[in-house]
């Protein structure tokens, strides 16, 4: 089924259209303050930029995802309230902005299109997804119609994000006379999803013979980044315009609709290495978490190494240095190289630095525990107690100050649980939890490129938690460029152990990483939360039992 809008014919003669794309960042939950930051765009887009169409992300007045928002009795109101608002507006552009709608018993992922302070389209999300981070269909309906409008005279397919990746949405409404298809999108982030946005969309406008502008959401939601990315491709499926990545703005786009709705080219961003993406990520994740979530700073511990050193550099550049607190925690067994070099990191970036020994708190406690542990010998418990007193002093500053305390555990720890409950896991939220090991090292090194603010040995030492004499992380690990493939394998693209043994990795190896992996399911559980960037994130991407049976091997 086929639905119209304006009934105006569109003209024979060339006509001109000037759509703005408005790749910005929205807060979840807050439905008056987004619908003011949509009207604001769209008077902004209207006096620089004369625009005639302003397209807005998914869901961009409630934020996304909303999750279980949606399920407030009162969502249907405030959302009415925010559009009758836009239409009291009476802006001059058209704007296509997402919204959740319901109609009768059911509630619909939609696209709403409002001209001259009248909505004159709506369309609704066909293909709820419903994998990875995605849980759509907990919410929303499928939309079943093709919706072509005629805008400012040009005919206009709509549709929304996932839409555009199923067979259906975009043949129809080519087929029904749109000339250019408008996407709205709440697309997350991962390392490679750009480049595979760009193969579909070139594929779709080249099979279609339809320009498409794909206009996605930017900023953080918990652990979910938007990178923007926004782009325009032509009926011949070139891309033509590409907004910058990670950059909240107005981009408009002229176009000249007779035969097709061509798109005049526009200068095309450089190409970002892997590790500059990544280092964006992060600290478009970091900056969003802290601000909206209303933390005046952060607080992290400094230990020397590289996990800790990457993180403080991420958070500095996130929110600047007044607003970021390192402090190392020595201990006997950590090293006069750690010491040195966790105060070079914090003076190069210009960061409060405090030292406050854990020595005599460590003390104490095994004075206290002296009866219990008769008879045993040191094990791990002392040294996750070291871990512990370290936690205990980060919440303490916390609490005292407002801070939100950065964790600095990376993703090739937190598989195998090369970490400490109630220890170095304790605190608010985790730069580096979905980033493997090898890649820390990466972004230490890119970081470096923009200021040397890392030590060269920091980066070129053995890695080590200095919980006891002389120790390495490889002395109970796998080496980092073996770990990550075995995890690689296992957690992001669920091979089973055989599998993993048949691409050449050692059987030991892979048995014991496997087995530590699915035995630390309980601590991943109790983590903080932090910036996903990859396909399969610990956190909604990966969901597994706790208790269960399941047997690796085959």
């Amino acid at each position: 089924m086929s639905v119209s809008g304006s009934a105006s014919t569109p003209s024979p003669s060339p006509q001109n259209l000037r759509v703005v794309m408005a790749q910005l960042d929205f807060l979840v939950g807050d439905i008056p303050g987004n619908t003011e930051r949509v009207i604001g765009a769209a008077r902004r887009a209207s006096t620089e930029h004369q625009a005639d169409v302003v397209v807005f992300p998914e869901l961009c007045l409630t934020g996304y995802p909303p999750e279980d928002l949606l399920l407030r009795p009162s969502l249907e109101l405030r959302v009415q309230e925010a559009l009758q608002r836009l239409q009291d507006e009476q802006l001059a552009p058209a704007i296509v902005i997402g919204a959740p709608i319901r109609e009768g018993a059911l509630l619909y992922n939609a696209a709403v299109v409002i001209e001259q302070g009248a909505i004159t389209g709506r369309y609704f999300k066909r293909f709820p997804p419903n994998y990875q981070v995605f849980d759509e269909k907990r919410y929303f309906a499928d939309g079943g119609d093709v919706v072509t409008l005629n805008i400012r005279g040009v005919p206009v397919g709509i549709t929304v994000c996932e839409d555009i990746w199923k067979d259906g949405p975009v043949e129809e409404a080519a087929a029904a006379g749109a000339r250019l298809i408008l996407n709205l999108n709440a697309s997350p982030y991962d390392l490679d999803k750009q480049a595979r946005r760009k193969a579909l969309l070139e594929r779709k406008s080249r099979e279609n013979r339809v320009s498409i502008v794909y206009v996605n959401l930017v900023g953080g939601q918990d652990e979910l980044v938007f990178d923007g990315g926004s782009m325009v491709f032509d009926h011949s499926g070139a891309l033509v315009v590409e907004a910058p990545q990670f950059s909240d703005g107005l981009f408009p786009v002229d176009f000249l609709c007779e035969h097709h709705c061509q798109p005049v080219s526009q200068p095309l961003p450089a190409e970002p290495s892997v590790e500059a993406n990544v280092y964006s990520a992060l600290v478009t994740g970091v900056r969003d978490y802290v601000n909206k979530n209303g933390f005046k700073s952060v607080v992290l511990g400094l230990s020397g190494g590289i996990d800790s050193a990457v993180t403080l550099a991420v958070a500095v550049d996130a929110l600047g240095p007044d607003r970021v607190r390192a402090v190392m925690m020595p201990f006997r067994y950590t090293s006069s190289m750690s010491l040195e070099d966790a105060e070079a990191e914090a003076r190069a970036l210009g960061v409060q630095y405090d030292v406050f020994s854990i020595e005599p708190m460590y003390d104490a406690f095994m004075a206290s525990l002296a009866g219990p542990f008769e008879g045993t010998s040191p094990d791990t418990t002392e040294e996750n107690l070291q871990a512990r007193l370290r936690g205990v002093l980060l919440m303490s500053l916390s609490n005292k100050f407002g801070s939100l305390v950065l964790t600095t555990g990376n993703k090739s720890e937190m598989a195998v649980g090369y970490s400490t409950l109630y220890g170095d896991m304790a605190g608010g939220f985790d730069v580096l939890k979905d980033v493997p090991k090898t890649l820390v090292f990466r972004l230490a090194n890119y970081r470096n490129t923009v200021s040397p603010v890392i030590p060269e040995r920091v980066i070129t030492r053995p890695p080590s938690a200095e919980l006891a004499p002389d120790q390495k992380d490889e002395d109970s690990l796998p080496g980092y460029d073996i770990l990550d493939q075995i995890l690689n394998l296992y957690v992001e693209r669920d091979f089973s152990a055989d599998a993993i043994v048949a691409e050449g990795f050692a059987r030991a190896d892979v048995d014991r990483v496997i087995r530590l992996v699915d035995i630390n399911e309980y601590k991943r559980r109790q983590a903080p939360i932090g910036v996903r960037i990859t396909e399969r994130g610990f956190g909604k991407d990966r969901r597994y039992p706790i208790t269960n049976g399941w047997k690796s091997g085959k």
